[in-house]
Order: C-alpha cells, then sequence, then structure tokens
C-alpha cells in the first residue's frame, strides 16, 4: 500500500502541531468526547454529561 503522507507533508504536519500544541490538544479531546458520547455512553453517562455540561455553559 502506498505512503498516505510525503515526507515534506509529514514535516508540515509535525511542524504544525509544534506550533500549535494547545489547538492541537483541544481538537483530540473534542474529537474523543464526541466519539465516545455517539458510540459508547450509556444512559447512566448522557445523564451525567447533561449535568456536567449545564454547570460548565453557567461558568461561561
Amino acid at each position: 500500500m502506498a505512503e498516505k503522507y510525503t515526507d515534506a507533508q509529514k514535516k508540515a504536519i509535525d511542524k504544525y502541531r509544534q506550533k500549535n500544541k494547545e489547538r492541537t490538544n483541544y481538537l483530540a479531546k473534542r474529537s474523543t468526547s464526541k466519539n465516545f458520547i455517539s458510540k459508547h455512553a450509556t444512559l447512566e453517562d448522557l445523564e451525567e454529561l447533561k449535568k456536567l455540561i449545564k454547570e460548565r455553559e453557567s461558568m461561561l
């Protein structure tokens, strides 16, 4: 199977990630959260998350 990225693309991606660590971490955590909610969360998990979301909204 052919490589997904060229060496130049890999270097550019690594450079971006190093320069934008906060944004990269934010996006990774957001993706993980969405995946958990849509594919793995139980009804109990969703109820707890709703409470946490309401608390967070009131803080913002």
